[in-house]
């Protein structure tokens, strides 16, 4: 199955969770926020979340800066 993350092709095993697919890409510390084919999937949702072939997957982690 490919799913694309930030504009970018992964493939995965099949039926995967959104909380699988930030374990698997070794991102599960970082991540704050995921939107899925354009929509927020709050954060209580993402254990929950079946993603599919070619769906798309934003990632995004905040930086504070000044």
């Amino acid at each position: 199955m490919n799913i694309i993350v930030n504009g970018k092709i992964k493939e995965f095993r099949n039926e995967l969770t959104l909380s699988e697919v930030l374990k698997e890409l070794h991102v599960e510390d970082k991540v704050m926020a995921a939107a899925l084919n354009m929509e927020i999937v709050k954060q209580d949702r993402w254990d929950k979340q079946i993603l599919k072939n070619d769906d798309k997957l934003e990632l995004l982690d905040f930086v504070g800066g000044g």
